[in-house]
């Protein structure tokens, strides 16, 4: 921001007039003024101010901190009406509240003869006025600070067994604290400050407005100057106050964090200890049936039994709704879900005994590494310490999530994962924000904690690589559909229809027109397949793997090379053949460059062949069966 920009000159013009009448103040001191401070009943009217704005401040926390939760939650028709209610003291003109307040709380209404009066001209008149044009302040503060916590970590702490409450105190009340204490603040302040209300519930005793009030109307300005003077004093002191902690704060911050880099620095990484993680027994087989209608999208997902599987799919197929069903963190419309024989639907999340790992590590900001691999509400100690070794952890204990790289923060949700030694373990496209080099070795080491731990794990992704290096199985999803489901191998060997064969990653897809007997017509070439063959004159649709296809000079095709890349000693080359077709070929030949002629084979055997209208949209062995 310069100069030259009206933003400085406007921010400049507000700040002026907010200070200069403290500056007309100070030109008005005088020994009179620090005489008056002297006056019978100042004092008096201080700590009145004080002492009700303190107890009211504590009412409205008590009350307004679970109600800003709950308007920034809520999801009812209710709520919106509600946050606009509660809010109207702030619209209000102070005396009109107070207006309010007698109608309520007045010598003459009920519970004014139940109270024998004591609720009017009273301190508990002044906290009740106070209490009522201050609670705005706290709402509304409270409100935004918690819509601000992410759901998602919340979710998180759910599936590591805390419940309603403890997630609420863990995750949602420090994630909002920041601003829930600005808005404790102005609630005090308010409340300190408030005339208009206080004077027509409690004209007694005197708080410090109302006695400012008093001695203006008596004697005039001068008279006023001293309860003015202790009035600016006492905010001063508190906004003063309030800064010098936020400035501690931020210094203990910035020290802690230069600790744990140094830390880092002199520990490196220990060995792992000897700790047998897990549970002792296999891992258990998962089988689900889910149904999920969710804002037009509509989810029916079908599995028998897998022990480490893997939902793979396009964005938006459905894959991380599958997994937060199983979870517990949504609920379906219908369906079950066992591990084993423990049926896990009727349960909350907190009593699935999962580990889950969100796609964005679902880190709490407030929390170092220990405190957060330590998080799930039954983890072993021994458990974490093992889990924070062997992910190579030791030396991050004391840094925050934001001083953590991402594959640092991957690995601290895994390790928070599996220090509670889960039955089913839950990974959303864990690696999809990494960097190829540290995704590829964070696949390599989920690998092996695969190995070496007995737990049931379900992995989303849409990487064909990933699925075929982490799953024992494989569920191919596309809009919520089941396209097919099975053995690893199998699947990747012989996909059930074209569209799950763009999904495993074969990039040569392309449609023909059956000739029978095995031949395929592809514009002006004609292809043999040693598949089941389709009657004559029936488009199909065929593939064949980059790998399968050969360049060599008998080739029976013509071709021309378009492209070539070298990537890892393999040549990855685009082949236009007659008919404008081009086919993906991986090679290791260095002979190929752009426009240079070869010959092409595609084996009969390296096709595969769908008819058009027995192309399989869902697999029978995964057909709906509730």
């Amino acid at each position: 921001m310069t100069w030259k920009s009206p933003l400085p000159w406007l921010a400049g013009l507000l700040c002026l007039y907010l200070l200069a009448p403290l500056a007309a103040l100070t030109l008005h001191l005088g020994p009179g003024t620090w005489a008056g401070l002297r006056t019978p009943g100042i004092l008096s009217a201080l700590g009145v101010s004080a002492a009700a704005a303190t107890i009211s401040t504590a009412i409205i926390a008590f009350g307004g901190i679970p109600l800003g939760y709950a308007l920034a939650r809520g999801r009812g028709r209710a709520f919106a009406p509600l946050g606009l209610l509660v809010q109207m003291p702030l619209a209000l003109p102070p005396m009109a509240s107070g207006i309010l307040l007698l109608f309520l709380v007045g010598p003459y209404t009920p519970l004014g003869r139940l109270s024998g009066g004591r609720l009017t001209d009273s301190l508990a008149g002044v906290v009740l006025a106070q209490t009522f044009v201050a609670a705005p302040f706290l709402l509304v503060a409270a409100r935004s600070a918690f819509a601000a916590v992410d759901t998602g970590l919340e979710a998180v702490a759910a599936t590591l067994g805390h419940g309603p409450w403890a997630r609420f105190r863990r995750v949602a009340l420090p994630g909002a604290w920041a601003g829930i204490r600005s808005g404790l603040l102005l609630a005090w302040v308010r409340a300190f400050g408030e005339f208009g209300a206080t004077v027509m519930v409690a004209y007694h005793p005197y708080s410090l407005p109302v006695y400012t009030f008093v001695q203006f109307g008596a004697t005039g300005l001068g008279a006023a100057l001293p309860p003015v003077v202790v009035s600016v004093a006492a905010a001063l002191l508190l906004l003063s106050l309030s800064l010098w902690r936020r400035a501690s704060r931020t210094r203990m911050g910035m020290a802690a964090a230069s600790g744990s880099n140094a830390t880092a620095a002199v520990t490196g990484t220990r060995q792992p200890t000897a700790l047998a993680a897990g549970p002792a027994a296999p891992p258990r087989r998962l089988r689900f049936a889910l149904e999920k209608r969710l804002d037009g999208f509509h989810l029916r997902v079908r599995y028998g039994g897998a022990r480490h599987l893997v939902l793979l799919g396009p964005s938006g197929s459905g894959k991380s709704l599958t997994l937060r069903l199983l979870a517990g963190i949504e609920r379906p419309d219908a369906g079950d879900v066992h591990l084993g024989d423990a049926a896990l639907a009727p349960l909350p999340p907190e009593g699935r005994h999962t580990g889950y790992v969100p796609q964005d590590y679902g880190l709490l900001p407030h929390l170092p590494v220990d405190r957060q691999i330590a998080f799930g509400r039954d983890t072993d100690p021994a458990a974490a310490a093992f889990w924070t070794s062997r992910l190579g952890l030791a030396g991050l204990e004391d840094r925050l999530p934001g001083q953590l790289s991402g594959g640092q923060r991957q690995r601290v949700a895994l390790a928070r994962a599996l220090a509670r030694s889960p039955h089913l373990l839950l990974l959303d496209e864990p690696f999809s924000a990494l960097d190829a080099p540290v995704r590829d070795r964070l696949r390599r080491q989920l690998r092996e904690v695969q190995r070496e731990v007995p737990v049931t794990t379900v992995l989303v992704t849409h990487d064909p690589a990933e699925a075929a290096l982490l799953g024992d199985e494989v569920l191919v999803l596309a809009e919520g559909r089941v396209l097919q489901a099975g053995p690893v191998q199998v699947v990747f060997r012989q996909p059930a229809s074209p569209t799950v064969a763009g999904l495993l990653g074969i990039p040569n897809v392309h449609a023909g027109r059956s000739l029978g007997n095995g031949l395929i017509e592809v514009g002006p070439l004609r292809l043999r397949a040693t598949g089941p063959a389709a009657p004559a004159g029936q488009r199909v649709f065929w593939a064949v793997r980059p790998g399968d296809v050969g360049l060599r000079p008998d080739g029976p095709f013509p071709g021309v090379v378009r492209d070539a890349v070298d990537v890892g000693g393999i040549c990855e080359a685009v082949v236009r053949l007659p008919g404008e077709l081009d086919i993906t070929v991986h090679t290791r030949s260095e002979d190929l460059w752009p426009g240079a002629p070869c010959r092409v084979d595609l084996p009969p055997e390296a096709l595969l062949v769908w008819p058009e209208r027995e192309a399989p949209s869902t697999d029978p062995a995964c057909a709906w069966d509730m």
